[in-house]
Formats: C-alpha cells, sequence, structure tokens
C-alpha cells in the first residue's frame, strides 16, 4: 500500500526539557533522534512502516553513515520542522538530505546514507525489487532540489 505525499516530508516537534543540556540548548545527540523520527515518519507515510517492513519483507533500515553541519541552535519550547527527502537509491542502500529548521532559520543539516539489512541477522540484503522501485520514484536528486 503507498500513499502519495510529497518528496519532501516536513515532521514537527518540540525541544523539551530532555532533549537540552543544563543550559536549555539541545544536546548535539539529540538531533540524531529528531532526524531518526522524521524518516521513520517519512517511510511510514509512504505506507512502509517498521515493524510491517521488517515482518513482510525481513527488512530494517540501519544508519551506515551521516554527515551533519551543525549551523545554529535550537533551545528549550523551540517548535521545529524536521524535514527528509530521499535523495538517492540504490538496491541496498539509500541517502536522505534532512534539515532542522526553527521557522525560517536553518539550524541544522544532514545526510544520511541507510543500509538495508535483514532482520534476523542484521546483515546487508537488497530492498525488495516493489519497494525498491516505489523508493526509487520518490528519488530527488541534489541537484533538483530548490535552493
Amino acid at each position: 500500500m503507498t500513499v502519495a505525499v510529497e518528496a519532501t516530508f516536513s515532521w514537527p516537534t518540540r525541544v523539551y526539557w530532555e532533549d537540552t543540556d543544563a543550559g536549555g540548548v539541545v544536546y548535539h545527540a539529540q538531533y540524531l533522534a529528531f532526524l531518526e523520527r522524521a524518516r521513520t515518519e517519512w517511510m511510514r507515510a509512504q505506507g512502509y512502516g517498521q515493524e510491517l517492513l521488517r515482518l513482510q519483507h525481513d527488512l530494517v533500515f540501519a544508519v551506515r553513515a551521516m554527515q551533519l553541519d551543525f549551523l545554529k541552535p535550537a533551545r528549550l519550547d523551540d517548535a521545529l520542522e524536521v524535514s527528509a527527502e530521499l535523495t538517492e537509491c540504490r538496491r541496498a542502500s539509500a541517502v536522505f538530505s534532512q534539515a532542522i529548521r526553527r521557522g525560517d532559520e536553518l539550524l541544522l543539516t544532514a545526510q544520511v546514507r541507510v543500509a538495508a539489512l535483514d532482520a534476523g541477522g542484521f546483515r546487508p540484503r537488497p530492498i525488495p525489487s516493489p519497494l525498491l522501485g516505489e523508493l526509487k520514484a520518490l528519488e530527488r536528486p541534489a541537484l533538483e532540489r530548490p535552493r
């Protein structure tokens, strides 16, 4: 089951006390959780929740590599938008371009490569053909994105 969504997906979140250090600034590792949740919700919006992928396709995705650029800090009670768009999909991996914004302010950019693994043994495996085709159709290469 596939639900049509925009290529760029945005997930809202708010900064809570548990996300911050003693000064009320988001702890750097918490940004990774925000990014993960947005990618997870992007997949769910495509009709592929993580549990469905695991049970029906014996498939999980795991982060293989990340490149982060911290531009400005987020703070306690900030309302954030975390975006995710698929920029490349290969047979056994995918690359997402992500950003975290507070209103019009860009706080963080990220490039995240995820690897397809079998759910039982966490060994690399190909993405099932129907899913691969649907993901390839959602690719938005970096050169096509507006600046």
